[in-house]
């Protein structure tokens, strides 16, 4: 016999059994992310099992989704009618989340949680997660773009290293290729833009802000890839790729953390991949300054809780408590934090002890300060696989790069 029927009896019985003698029912919450990082999971399941020290019938788990098609996983689940409690949702995708009322609103219980203070999480990173004075999801991780540079084997190649050049003022694009180039041609690889994979190709925006290009213009109606800011940066890409080297070519596999590579381009949450004995002499600095001056980008992710889950209010009291002040400064370990009062050398270094404080200052704080978010636009994942598609024909030695360009506006142009 089940509570309710055991209650129902009794009642029957003239029995009277308040509901606080019978036992609450378990509730299981499932937060979709996109890593599997054992360092990062352990910490998130620390988190959670001091939520159910406090509610015993509150099971969280975290489900890890390939980065690759992550968005597209999620919408496919949300559509079966298998929506998970909690996701991280990609800068890129924010507007259609937050626009398509698949999130549940969070102002209110953030409020309402004592101590946690909403003030304290800065407007700039609410403004991507936020529609009509009503909140939709916590930016819990706003992460400037750096490079991590293998020292040892820049040396080896009888190159400068970046810190060197950084010093000397002269850390831009043509330096760095050259120092891909030479290392590339020592045996190993260059350069890396983790996650790209000839797939990701908004992640290239790492290097193309750097000429003053975007992929469509600032109220997101036209398509500019065919302007001489992309058509310059994407030449650069392709010549780095097929002349010079200095950029592994598709298909082929190499991991900076396992030194196969002088750079990586990435974000500091990726620090914890570092060999910890018998690794390799590394630094982490800004991205290259290009012909268009300095500049930053950001990568920014936020959890929402989603309308269709089976438990959206015990989701959104637990995601008020995954990222309260104390959970915060946990998470700024791996995930540069929206709170201001965590913006600091003092706790981003605390959280961070691989990096020295010149790294976390000149890559970290001043990265979130000057940067911008990586491209976005309503219904992004179309607009990203039709791009996508398009710019396969980008990859091969011979491309025709304005033409291939062009393509890629004829067809994403109405999706805009």
């Amino acid at each position: 016999m089940n509570l309710l029927n055991l209650r129902m009896a009794a009642l029957a019985a003239g029995i009277a059994i308040p509901m606080a003698a019978v036992p609450a029912m378990a509730q299981d919450i499932r937060m979709a992310i996109w890593s599997a990082n054992e360092a990062h999971l352990a910490l998130f399941n620390e988190i959670a099992a001091a939520y159910k020290a406090q509610h015993p019938d509150v099971n969280v788990t975290f489900d890890s989704l390939p980065f690759d098609g992550y968005t597209t996983t999620l919408t496919t689940q949300i559509a079966g009618g298998n929506a998970p409690d909690l996701a991280w949702i990609l800068e890129t995708t924010a507007g259609d989340f937050v626009s398509s009322g698949a999130l549940s609103p969070l102002k209110a219980t953030f409020e309402g949680v004592e101590g946690y203070d909403l003030a304290d999480v800065t407007q700039s990173a609410l403004a991507l997660w936020s529609a009509d004075n009503e909140i939709y999801a916590y930016p819990f991780s706003t992460s400037p773009f750096g490079v991590f540079a293998n020292n040892d084997l820049i040396k080896a190649a009888g190159q400068k290293t970046p810190a060197e050049l950084i010093a000397a003022g002269e850390w831009n694009w043509d330096n760095a290729n050259a120092i891909n180039t030479a290392v590339a041609a020592s045996g190993k690889q260059g350069l890396i833009v983790r996650d790209f994979d000839y797939k990701v190709w908004d992640n290239l925006a790492t290097i193309w802000n750097g000429w003053g290009a975007s992929p469509w213009s600032a109220d997101g109606k036209t398509c500019t890839f065919t302007e001489q800011p992309m058509v310059d940066a994407m030449s650069f890409i392709h010549k780095a790729v097929f002349t010079d080297k200095s950029i592994p070519g598709p298909g082929v596999t190499a991991d900076f953390f396992a030194g196969d590579a002088a750079m990586t381009i990435t974000q500091i949450s990726r620090a914890s991949l570092l060999p910890k004995e018998n690794g390799f002499a590394w630094d982490l600095v800004p991205l290259p300054s290009g012909p268009a001056g300095e500049y930053a980008v950001i990568g920014q992710a936020g959890i929402g809780v989603f309308a269709s889950g089976k438990n959206p209010a015990v989701a959104s009291d637990f995601l008020a408590f995954f990222t309260n002040p104390e959970n915060a400064k946990k998470l700024a370990k791996f995930f540069p934090p929206p709170r201001a009062s965590l913006l600091n050398a003092e706790v981003l270094g605390a959280a961070n002890p691989l990096l020295s404080p010149e790294q976390i200052e000149n890559v970290v704080i001043k990265g979130i300060s000057t940067g911008v978010v990586k491209p976005g636009h309503a219904g992004f994942a179309e607009i990203q696989q039709t791009a996508r598609a398009a710019l396969d024909a980008l990859w091969v030695p011979d491309a025709d790069v304005p033409a291939v360009l062009k393509s890629v506006c004829d067809r994403i142009q109405p999706m805009l």
